[in-house]
């Protein structure tokens, strides 16, 4: 059978984040792609310019459109923007019967703040109970335990923290690190480590989209969390390493890059 994926995310018109690097992640992987749109962008490489949401019936309906007709093997949610949009999509994941990765989109490459404080409750309380891996950056990591986590041991304890909030794995990305690139895996109960070099690089654009759909396209394939993770971090590493450099601002990755 075709493995397909699902993500539910807002649009990026230059196609570097969003819905579209997932839907180019997906079909690098070998994986049929579908996509529920949550919010549309004015941005490029060199700002956001404006937000404009879907109404959240309409982002519901899109969702039982997909499910009901090509169900996912594996899910994942980007920017949801805002509150009521959040507790439309948790109350159609309480259903799901496949892995949802949730990344928990909260502020633009550019710095524009995507989601308000009471969406984040919403996310915490409502969506991450039904998640099969949250992967938060570090400022992400830190607005949800509500503390600073900007080194190995705090990343540690904010998996901890952020586990006990329902998700059954957490991985903390450690790309704001001020040395090196360690990503932190809490996943049955272990913690697993994946260092690396910090690749010199202002080509990011949609990094953190593109890795969670790798590990979305992974899991639809039937790769446990742990092999997900390690392959999709590989790829990513890859993107970034032979970005095109479109743009005059944080450009895009490579998203022809190799699948490991």
């Amino acid at each position: 059978m075709t493995a397909v994926a699902l993500t539910i995310a807002g649009s990026d018109p230059s196609g570097g984040a969003g819905l579209q690097a997932d839907l180019k992640t997906f079909h690098r992987h070998g994986v049929y792609g579908e996509s529920v749109v949550t919010l549309l962008t004015v941005q490029n490489t060199r700002t956001v310019a404006g937000i404009e949401f879907v109404a959240p019936a309409f982002v519901g309906a899109q969702i039982d459109a997909v499910v009901s007709d090509i169900p996912p093997r594996a899910a994942k949610t980007g920017a949801l923007g805002r509150a009521d949009i959040i507790e439309v999509v948790a109350a159609r994941a309480r259903d799901f019967r496949f892995p949802l990765v949730v990344d928990p989109v909260m502020v633009s490459k550019h710095g524009l703040p995507l989601l308000a404080d009471d969406a984040v409750e919403a996310l915490v309380r409502s969506l991450l109970p039904h998640a099969t891996l949250v992967t938060p950056n570090l400022p992400e990591a830190s607005r949800m335990v509500g503390c600073t986590v900007d080194d190995a041991a705090s990343m540690e304890r904010a998996a901890h923290a952020i586990h006990a909030m329902g998700p059954h794995s957490v991985l903390v990305k450690g790309g704001h690190l001020e040395h090196g690139a360690l990503d932190l895996l809490l996943v049955d109960g272990r913690i697993v480590r994946f260092p690396g070099e910090r690749i010199a690089s202002t080509q990011t654009h949609g990094t953190g989209c593109t890795l969670s759909a790798a590990i979305t396209a992974r899991l639809a394939r039937g790769e446990s969390i742990e092999r997900a993770v390690a392959g999709a971090r590989a790829f990513v590493r890859a993107a970034i390493a032979g970005a095109p450099g479109l743009g005059g601002g944080c450009g895009p990755v490579d998203h022809f890059a190799s699948v490991p």
